[in-house]
């Protein structure tokens, strides 16, 4: 006698092959025949007539003539499969990065992240986080960013300069050592970024070993090794939940930080 099955087996059943979640969620969308069912999943007239079988088993897809529609239940079932495999797909792009991103101690959640643009340095493509970065400061009127963002910033320079003359809106908060260290290594950017009643940049003692990036409508997180300070990884997105996060963490640092004194 065989063991009743459980949730997990439709689990599996679903996951054994990529074509039926995506033809339950086709179904959940709108009716479907035989052969849309082939064009969206790329299976042959057998399988896609096995696999109509199988949900029809399981109550999950109904026949009105030569069409198939998801039940409630098949809906139901479409729904919760996509989101399981949204969230797997998200912990995948952070997978070898997250030891270097925010964590929960910092009030940081990867649910802040489920829709996020992830750009990971490659040794194909080393420069691909200076390239995000580039853009994102290229489309910024405002641009605030806390922490360890020298490698970044120096590629960028020329953009910055232009950008400063054009009106952007910059707030730095660095450690006083990086950012004497820059300063003294570009004398031009002195007069820029120390003078004026309300200077670009401020100094902190204490700042975390991620960059956070504040812009118009996004926010950014610098992921970085923590001994060689090389970028690792840009995660920028417009989600509310990590703007909030950002701009609390940002407001904590900018209260507690100080002018640069170059003397």
């Amino acid at each position: 006698m065989s063991e009743p099955s459980t949730g997990i087996d439709d689990v599996a059943f679903l996951t054994r092959s990529p074509h039926r979640v995506v033809a339950l969620e086709a179904l959940s969308d709108a009716p479907q025949d035989r052969d849309d069912l082939r064009a969206v999943t790329g299976s042959s007239s057998s399988t896609v007539r096995r696999l109509l079988r199988e949900f029809e088993d399981r109550n999950w897809v109904e026949r009105t003539g030569h069409h198939y529609q998801a039940t409630q239940l098949g809906a139901f079932v479409a729904r919760a499969m996509t989101a399981v495999i949204d969230r797997i797909e998200t912990e995948r792009r952070f997978r070898e990065i997250w030891e270097h991103a925010p964590g929960e101690d910092d009030g940081f959640t990867i649910d802040m992240c489920i829709d996020a643009t992830v750009t990971v340095a490659e040794p194909t493509n080393p420069y691909c986080t200076i390239d995000r970065f580039r853009s994102l400061l290229k489309a910024a009127s405002e641009f605030r960013f806390v922490g360890p963002q020298v490698a970044l910033v120096e590629p960028c320079l020329d953009e910055l300069r232009n950008h400063l003359d054009d009106g952007l809106d910059l707030r730095v908060i660095d450690q006083p050592e990086r950012a004497e260290s820059f300063l003294r290594s570009h004398p031009e950017y002195t007069a820029l970024l120390l003078e004026g009643d309300d200077p670009p940049v401020l100094v902190h003692d204490d700042l975390p070993t991620y960059g956070i990036v504040i812009s118009d409508d996004r926010v950014a997180i610098c992921c970085c090794d923590g001994d060689t300070g090389t970028v690792q990884a840009v995660i920028d997105t417009d989600a509310p939940a990590a703007r909030q996060w950002a701009e609390s963490a940002y407001e904590r640092y900018l209260h507690e930080a100080s002018p640069l004194d170059l003397e």
